[in-house]
């Protein structure tokens, strides 16, 4: 990683992926998901694969949503696993006598740059709808601004809880540990 193999460089490779790895990601989108459920008019759901649901305040219909994190989130397997699941909920829908519309599968991705949406997600938008960042938040909340505001409240805390003390620590401890004595 930084072209070398002192215990430092060594140390780096094995901490900075964690961190800024997919479980960063995995861990982000549980606690949005808990956020949504519980903060705002979303809720968890009792459909299996669906994370939450929540009634679009756009066109007031109940929507089953599968949340991903950002615009570069899934592979090629997820599109099939979540066009499997959709399609289950609308036939599990069609056997239970519900009303449910093949607009009403969504999948809702929480942050990014909607113009970096990888192509899996351009592949699931074929036959099911992505509500991507501002669009996602509007729908749930309601409030066309929202997003914007989230984002500047996270700003706001990611400034006051600068944590590279914490990771140069965790860094410099394993390095010490990984010496080798002569």
């Amino acid at each position: 990683m930084t072209g070398n193999s002192d215990p430092e460089s060594i140390a780096k490779a094995l901490i900075y992926p964690r961190v800024l790895g997919t479980s960063i990601n995995t861990s982000f989108g549980q606690n949005f998901q808990r956020f949504c459920s519980t903060v705002l008019e979303g809720f968890g759901s009792t459909t299996t694969g669906i994370d939450i649901e929540f009634i679009d305040q756009i066109d007031n219909r109940r929507k089953y949503c599968q949340i991903k994190s950002e615009p570069q989130t899934i592979n090629r397997d997820d599109v099939k696993t979540i066009c499997d699941l959709f399609s289950g909920v609308k036939n599990l829908a069609r056997t239970n006598g519900l009303q449910v519309s093949i607009t009403d599968m969504v999948v809702g991705v929480f942050y990014g740059v909607p113009l970096e949406l990888s192509g899996h997600y351009k592949e699931i938008k074929k036959e099911y709808s992505v509500f991507v960042v501002k669009e996602f938040w509007q729908r749930l909340t309601g409030d066309d601004k929202f997003y914007k505001d989230l984002y500047s409240a996270i700003g706001e805390v990611a400034q006051e809880a600068d944590c590279r003390h914490i990771l140069e620590e965790t860094v410099f401890s394993l390095a010490e540990s990984l010496e080798i004595d002569s």
